[in-house]
């Protein structure tokens, strides 16, 4: 008896460990109340956990008294038709019966943005004389203090950022911290040597070591000060933080082709260097790039990834039009330690060469519960081995995603710069676990742009396009018109439909302008011609999206969120981990929108339920 009873036991703590070791610490988020004044009363909305979603109902409380029950199958939002903006609302998880705790109690906003005000940083003269003053560029959030609430990292760009191909000097770039009600905790300041540029500084911003509070890490080197005002130490030790290796004449004036080169992470709370080491991917001889003026030396590219299936690892870039160079890192809380690293210069990898993107996507595409990284035409195994590569050369857009829901797996749009070289593809839809095209779209120019997203009422799967036609996830040449943007898709209305963001608009394909957000504090998209926002994440409420702009004088931020009711009931995308890894590498090159790894659209079927378990 006894005998049973120990192997019973033996047997039930193997299959937790299964369990538990099937799933991914995530960031253990609160309930994201948010409510909105408008002209049906208030609009109230809330987070439902991805831990919860099919278990619990919820209470809703207004001025302390109860005002609904919502069932674990509807959906987290509810107008208020008394709701006034003195109002004091609060909602109750209720499971098995009980009701759990209170959330935090908010009153409404006056409309559907808030805004968050900037320190702006000084201007910078150069050192032949020109000037520059600053503008709100990319941000990205992670709960830095450990309340259950996202805070925002934004990157300062000066006005003279320029594009690797382009000579000439560039001002420093600096990091800030804010949180939503408005304080600015932190500023690191990267110093005169690490370039300005959408290629240049790639942060990632995320919970690396499981302590309930995110990390920041990136490039550095020498000049770089922390949150805290201190120059770097560890591998920067010793060095001339005086020092200038910006190039002062020629060519490759402005570029920076020696010097040290550093990773470091930075304490999430108050901007504290925790640890620096030697960068890698190396430097070395800039022409092993593709040129001899820094060109494609310094195309720089970064993500978060589950390469256990656990725990997350971040993974530094170098390189996708010729060599492509990556590295993967853990931080341990003490430690950073190097995992792996994949280079196309070695023997068997010369396939991965000149396939990258100017941006890149992380997900799990073979099915084996750990992350891939598709570098654009070609994807990195989770144990930095080649998976596949496509040799269909590199492009300026990406997305991955469950975009065909009748076939299995996962899908990747990608268009193509060099149809020339690769059979006239400009435009490939694949199979993401082994590269095979789909479908393709033919042309002989480069392809700069391209989407994908479910648009169209009541047509099953997503819609994609580029230089070209309207196409359905079957290849098919729709009569639809094409949307007149292919920049970024949002969440944003009561349906299951992905709208078009652009800049400061969003648009319905074929019922036009939903929203210009324009007309709210001048707010703007970032990135030039790019257009793109600031970012565009779930940040609280449901599982809509919102949308994060800057005032036209950089002096706030905007964020906007979505009054629309809806019936659909979603967990928040923050805890589809593939979404929540998309806003981690939204801010790298050039940015582009996040997808979950599971379907939504016309004829969507019930998601599946996350394997997450959240950090302290």
């Amino acid at each position: 008896m006894i005998q049973k009873i120990t192997l019973l036991v033996l047997g039930c703590l193997l299959l937790l460990s299964v369990n538990v070791q099937g799933q991914r610490q995530m960031e253990k988020l609160d309930r994201g109340l948010v409510a909105v004044k408008d002209s049906s009363g208030v609009f109230i909305s809330w987070r439902v956990l991805g831990t919860e979603w099919t278990s619990t109902g919820y209470n809703l409380y207004r001025d302390g008294k109860k005002i609904t029950t919502i069932s674990n199958t509807g959906a987290s939002n509810y107008i208020d038709p008394t709701g006034t903006l003195n109002s004091e609302y609060y909602v109750k998880a209720v499971e098995g019966g009980k009701e759990l705790a209170a959330s935090e109690k908010v009153k409404p906003w006056t409309d559907f943005y808030k805004t968050i005000p900037l320190q702006i940083p000084a201007g910078m003269t150069m050192p032949d004389s020109s000037k520059c003053s600053y503008q709100a560029n990319d941000c990205s959030v992670g709960d830095l203090n450990g309340d259950g609430k996202y805070e925002i990292i934004l990157k300062w760009d000066p006005t003279n950022s320029k594009d690797n191909s382009r000579a000439g000097y560039t001002a420093n770039v600096y990091l800030d911290a804010y949180t939503i009600s408005g304080t600015r905790l932190w500023r690191i300041d990267l110093g005169k040597n690490i370039r300005a540029g959408a290629h240049y500084t790639q942060f990632l911003v995320y919970d690396f070591d499981g302590d309930g509070k995110a990390e920041v890490v990136c490039k550095t080197a020498p000049g770089t000060k922390d949150g805290l005002g201190n120059y770097l130490t560890g591998a920067a030790k010793g060095t001339d933080n005086n020092a200038d290796y910006r190039i002062k004449d020629g060519k490759s004036k402005g570029y920076i082709l020696s010097g040290p080169e550093y990773l470091t992470i930075f304490r999430g709370t108050d901007g504290k260097e925790l640890q620096t080491v030697n960068y890698d991917p190396p430097r070395g001889n800039v022409a092993d790039w593709g040129d001899n003026y820094g060109n494609r030396l310094d195309r720089y590219l970064a993500c978060v990834a589950y390469l256990d299936g656990k725990t997350p690892s971040f993974v530094m870039c170098r390189g996708y039009y010729t060599r492509a160079y990556l590295a993967a890192y853990n931080w341990n809380g003490k430690s950073i330690t190097k995992k792996w690293a994949f280079d196309s210069n070695d023997k068997g990898n010369e396939g991965y060469m000149g396939q990258g993107c100017h941006s890149l996507c992380v997900g799990d595409v073979d099915g084996d519960g750990k992350d891939e990284i598709v570098y654009g035409a070609c994807t990195i195994d989770h144990d930095g081995k080649g998976l596949y590569t496509t040799r269909l050369g590199h492009g300026d857009a990406l997305h991955l995603g469950d975009f065909d829901p009748t076939r299995p797996g996962l899908e990747i749009w990608q268009v193509h710069e060099s149809p020339n070289k690769n059979g006239g593809i400009a435009g490939s839809f694949r199979d993401a676990k082994t590269g095979e095209v789909i479908f393709k779209y033919l042309a002989t120019g480069d392809v700069g742009r391209g989407n994908i997203a479910a648009m169209i009422p009541g047509m099953v799967g997503a819609q994609c396009w580029s230089a070209g036609p309207l196409f359905s996830c079957k290849g098919e040449v729709l009569s639809t018109p094409k949307p007149t943007s292919d920049n970024f898709s949002i969440w944003w209305d009561g349906d299951d439909n992905r709208e078009l963001l652009d800049g400061n608009r969003i648009d319905k394909l074929g019922k036009g302008r939903l929203v210009s957000m324009g007309n709210y504090e001048k707010a703007m998209g970032c990135n030039g011609t790019k257009n793109t926002p600031n970012l565009q994440a779930d940040l609280f409420g449901d599982w809509r999206e919102e949308v994060i702009l800057h005032s036209s004088d950089n002096s706030k931020l905007i964020i906007f969120t979505t009054t629309a009711p809806t019936t659909r009931r979603l967990y928040t995308l923050m805890h589809d981990s593939q979404y929540r890894l998309s806003i981690a590498w939204q801010n790298v090159a050039y940015n582009q929108p996040p997808d979950v790894s599971f379907y939504i659209g016309p004829g969507m079927t019930t998601p599946p339920t996350p394997k997450i378990i959240p950090w302290k």
